[in-house]
């Protein structure tokens, strides 16, 4: 399976990018998946209402972007929360790529969701995002699934270093592969040959 791990915070070594890290470590144990990771630290997409993506001139962050996420069977992505609620890059992604254009990067995928917290938070960026997510791909008529299972990452910075790996509590680790392995199974059994309309 191609699975794109997308670390929405602009930050630098953003704790979403440990999270994104700690996911392909988990991935890469088992050799069974291709895992490319996207980080949003060179985020340039114009917010709606001042710009648009366009075909012919993608920047190299947005070449990298959606490149990408073309190539996915699942996608996976990783919004710290600000204020109780997802950052505005990882939304405005949607309403910018949810048009004609791009309308593949809604067909035909599997979706999940991770809020990305310092003290105990993380549901309602994972919650907005689904939602965001759920209308684009209704809106554009794809046939996509978003997991229902998402994660709340709590303490990210006590239970990942700056390079992904666990260094935690153990209930950490086993809700985080809990999550990741009831997300496979999600996109196993939709992207399932037998499950295609003919």
């Amino acid at each position: 399976m191609n699975i794109a791990l997308i670390s929405t915070s602009s930050r630098k070594n953003s704790n979403s990018l440990r999270f994104v890290n700690y996911l392909r470590h988990i991935l890469a144990e088992e050799g069974q998946h291709e895992v490319a990771i996207v980080t949003f630290e060179n985020y340039d997409i114009p917010f709606v209402g001042q710009g648009s993506v366009k075909k012919e001139t993608l920047t190299p962050f947005q070449q990298e972007l959606i490149s990408t996420w073309e190539a996915a069977d699942l996608v996976i992505f990783a919004m710290p929360e600000y204020n109780w609620t997802a950052p505005p890059q990882a939304t405005n992604t949607i309403h910018q790529l949810g048009g004609p254009v791009f309308k593949h990067l809604l067909d035909n995928k599997v979706f999940a969701m991770v809020g990305i917290s310092n003290g105990r938070g993380g549901r309602q960026p994972a919650l907005d995002m689904t939602t965001v997510v759920n209308k684009m791909i209704s809106f554009t008529n794809s046939y996509s699934i978003v997991s229902p299972k998402l994660y709340e990452s709590h303490e990210t910075d006590k239970n990942l270093d700056e390079r992904g790996h666990f260094v935690g509590h153990e209930v950490y680790e086993r809700t985080a592969r809990a999550f990741l392995t009831y997300t496979l199974n999600v996109a196993n059994r939709w992207l399932s040959p037998s499950l295609v309309e003919k």
